[in-house]
């Protein structure tokens, strides 16, 4: 069942969408430090944003990825577990989440359905390293994902050919990258995928024109040197404090995640001051979802709900794969839905999927 797309088309106070996704970000940016890595400490202490589960096992680690970025990642491995080894999944994002968010309750939740899962901060995030912060690359986040599966690939409890990947939001198009060129991955999903090089590049339902696009590339050429002088980068700014005077849905959904009590997080780029103004620049040039179709034989189910802002990148990743693959629309659900509402993300289905997958 597909539905039909929601025709809430974000116009009021737009700039903010833009910050959030990092699009045109130049023109509203502040001179601001940026701050200083938050690293794992050795401790154990519960900090996300969702209940711990006694049914599982969870463990604080860290491994470096190919650029030698130290990550850190929460692994959750099922309490009751046989002594054989287990098939496994890597989870990330959203896109400016971090690890105590959406990504630690999808782990939690599939570990507490038999597999070993590590939920990271991708690099320059979190707790995650990198001497800058709050910045993603389109090339970085992909490795981020591959680092991961070196990981469990080498944990004592994992069955190495028996990987899968979930991203959630922006790391959603990470992880199609990543599955299309790291053959070790036998099984990818995604939920409310949001393809980050697409919407910096083109904008909202592809919208940027050529001369806005050429604006935004001459303003954030130029923040460089002044990022440069300043000796930090300027920010581009989050989410607003408050919603007075602000009636965009879309702006009103990421508020009532990452604003509230629901979702807020500290370490969360989301949460807090948001990316930093050029943060666009390498996705713009970079396609992320060029060799989707690479991703087969392996299989791919993408998720998205009926009502999301988002749905058509799900839809278009979905096109634009080779068999074996898999749409699920779920009917009545907004983007943010599916960071965490447990009664409407389909983890019956996310099991079977990886079940029958890393058999």
């Amino acid at each position: 069942m597909t539905g039909t797309i929601a025709s809430d088309t974000p116009n009021a106070d737009r700039r903010t969408l833009l910050k959030m996704a990092g699009v045109g970000a130049a023109a509203f940016g502040a001179v601001s430090a940026a701050a200083a890595p938050v690293l794992a400490q050795a401790t154990d202490d519960w900090d996300k944003t969702f209940a711990k589960s006694d049914a599982v096992d969870h463990q604080k680690v860290t491994f470096t990825n190919r650029y030698g970025v130290p990550l850190v990642g929460d692994l959750y491995q099922p309490a009751d577990r046989p002594a054989a080894k287990l098939p496994a999944i890597a989870v990330a994002g959203p896109f400016g989440a971090v690890k105590e968010q959406a990504a630690g309750l999808y782990a939690q939740t599939m570990a507490e359905r038999g597999f070993v899962t590590l939920a990271f901060d991708p690099s320059f995030v979190g707790e995650s390293g990198g001497a800058v912060r709050d910045v993603a690359s389109p090339d970085i986040n992909t490795e981020d994902f591959m680092a991961a599966i070196d990981f469990l690939g080498l944990h004592d409890a994992v069955d190495q050919e028996r990987i899968g990947i979930i991203g959630i939001c922006g790391f959603g198009g990470m992880a199609l990258n990543a599955v299309a060129a790291d053959k070790r991955v036998k099984a990818v999903a995604t939920t409310s995928m949001y393809d980050m090089s697409r919407v910096m590049a083109k904008g909202y339902y592809d919208a940027m024109t050529a001369e806005q696009r050429a604006a935004a590339l001459e303003q954030m050429s130029r923040q460089r040197w002044s990022d440069v002088e300043n000796g930090a980068p300027a920010m581009a700014g989050g989410l607003p404090d408050s919603l007075d005077g602000i009636d965009d849905p879309v702006i009103r959904m990421y508020y009532g995640y990452y604003k509230t009590d629901r979702g807020y997080h500290p370490r969360s780029v989301n949460s807090n001051g948001g990316w930093t103004v050029t943060n666009p620049l390498s996705f713009m040039n970079m396609p992320l979802l060029t060799y989707v179709d690479e991703i087969a034989p392996r299989p791919m189910l993408v998720i998205a709900g009926s009502e999301a802002h988002s749905r058509y990148f799900t839809e278009d990743a979905y096109a634009a794969a080779a068999e074996p693959k898999e749409m699920m629309i779920i009917e009545g659900a907004d983007h943010v839905d599916l960071y965490d509402q447990v009664d409407i993300i389909p983890f019956d289905k996310l099991q079977s999927f990886f079940d029958q997958n890393l058999a």
